[in-house]
């Protein structure tokens, strides 16, 4: 199992001896929530039963998601609006499924996110480019065919549920089919998130408006997730090494002239 996994089952097994210590049918409860503890063992850390393994977070290359665009040009405006929204406003799976009609707003072309939608429950607006527009334009015009009810923007359309909001799992199996059909199967209805929040870290953004575009309580949090990728940290190397070594060049170079040259 991956370690995300056996966090997961700890979970559960940690709450069970909670509830027994609640209970009093124990004293103390021995998973280890593997958090500071003053006075404790070891610098004062408890350690829990298996160690968290932090990963940076994927994004597609220039060639993956140039795939994954293609294959996905050939689908329903609304799925194109969809992941056009999810990475213009870096939209978590859940922000993006419950969005209502009135937290549009087409004049200024912001996005607001409910609170009760986000993971931090914390509310905020955010904009989304001109091109997502139109295909916002279009899909409302195609909206109002399927129902004019106020409500969910995204609905569906098939016969059991037609008209009704579209769920999670639809649109997380409409993400995995265009993932497999790119060839791209690592792709996930979270990968524009961090594609997005990536591009705004290599335009410049600061930490600190990045994590507020994100929703992030914490800047530790938006740096999890924000990673250059290899070819811009090569480039960075290069140009670096390029001056460390037109440096040493030169020290040599001066080297050489004080001594009269080699021996």
């Amino acid at each position: 199992m991956s370690n995300a996994t056996l966090q997961q089952r700890l979970v559960s097994v940690r709450l069970f001896y909670d509830f027994l210590v609640e209970e009093g049918l124990r004293q103390d409860n021995p998973v280890g929530r593997g958090r500071y503890t003053p006075g404790a063992h070891s610098g004062g850390r408890q350690r829990g039963l298996v160690r968290k393994l932090e990963k940076l977070p994927w994004i597609p290359s220039d060639e993956q998601w140039r795939a994954v665009l293609s294959v996905a040009a050939a689908e329903p405006v609304r799925t194109r609006l969809m992941l056009a929204l999810a990475y213009d406003a870096a939209l978590r799976r859940e922000e993006l499924c419950l969005l209502r009609t009135d937290d549009l707003d087409p004049g200024r072309r912001l996005v607001r996110v409910r609170a009760e939608t986000t993971k931090s429950r914390r509310e905020r607006v955010v904009p989304y480019s001109a091109t997502t527009g139109v295909l916002l334009s279009q899909y409302l015009m195609h909206r109002a065919m399927v129902s004019r009810a106020r409500g969910g923007l995204f609905l569906s359309e098939s016969r059991r549920n037609c008209g009704q909001p579209l769920s999670l799992w639809t649109w997380s199996k409409v993400v995995r089919r265009i993932a497999e059909a790119a060839g791209v199967e690592r792709f996930s209805t979270h990968t524009t998130r961090h594609l997005c929040l990536t591009d705004l870290a290599r335009m410049g953004w600061e930490v600190h408006a990045i994590a507020i575009f994100a929703g992030h309580r914490h800047t530790d949090t938006t740096m999890r997730y924000i990673h250059l990728s290899g070819r811009d940290l090569a480039e960075k190397f290069a140009r670096g090494m390029e001056h460390i070594h037109a440096r040493r060049v030169a020290l040599l170079s001066a080297g050489a002239e004080g001594t009269g040259g080699p021996q």
